[in-house]
């Protein structure tokens, strides 16, 4: 069965889940899953499940399973129909980046382990349209020499909403991110012109947020 079939059975499963939003389903259809998984796990590149990376110092670090990359970036694009400049904390392989470069042109990714980044380099290098800024660095402190953000994306789980985060949305931007530790929930967070807007929203599962680079 070709990946293209195994795309679009993977889109379907993501329509029946609920996503809505034809958008990302282009854009999850759009990006070859099974380049960013290992070759071993390849039969499983479009299975909805996270599928292990192999780079991690306490914890394994994955490739999330493709329903929560949908169910963020909707929740990230809110209606919109790009979610202009962003920032990805938590890189990672570079599957949820791709997908990412197909919503917007003005992507940053930032990945504290440098391995993981190596291989998220040559994952991106096998896409030649897709355009993402990747960079060595802590996620929790954003990143300060491209602010502002119109959208951040946060793949591993806080617990505390970063305040470094929160000062690098531009207005009106959108915050996504896991928070908490061993209870954890997905949150959209707004910045109005009254302050910022918290919305919880459904009990997730991720590793948590580290400090410092690996």
């Amino acid at each position: 069965m070709t990946s293209r079939r195994t795309r679009a059975r993977m889109i379907d499963r993501l329509r029946a889940r609920g996503i809505a939003d034809e958008t990302v389903l282009a854009a999850m259809n759009a990006v070859p899953r099974h380049i960013f998984v290992e070759e071993a796990l390849s039969s499983h590149a479009y299975d909805d499940m996270a599928l292990p990376l192999g780079f991690g110092l306490n914890q394994t670090t994955t490739i999330s399973q493709p329903y929560i990359v949908a169910r963020m970036l909707e929740i990230l694009l809110n209606g919109r129909r790009s979610p202009g400049k962003t920032l990805e904390v938590g890189a990672g392989c570079g599957y949820q980046s791709a997908v990412l470069g197909h919503l917007s042109r003005d992507v940053y990714a930032v990945e504290r382990i440098e391995p993981l980044l190596a291989r998220a380099r040559r994952n991106l290098a096998q896409l030649p349209d897709i355009r993402v800024h990747l960079k060595h660095a802590d996620g929790g402190l954003g990143l300060p020499e491209a602010v502002p953000f119109d959208s951040i994306i946060v793949s591993a789980a806080a617990t505390a909403v970063p305040q470094d985060l929160l000062r690098q949305l531009a207005p009106d931007g959108i915050l996504v991110l896991p928070v908490g530790g061993s209870e954890q929930y997905l949150y959209r967070i707004e910045r109005t012109s009254q302050g910022f807007v918290e919305t919880r929203l459904e009990s997730v599962r991720f590793v948590p947020l580290l400090v410092g680079l690996a």
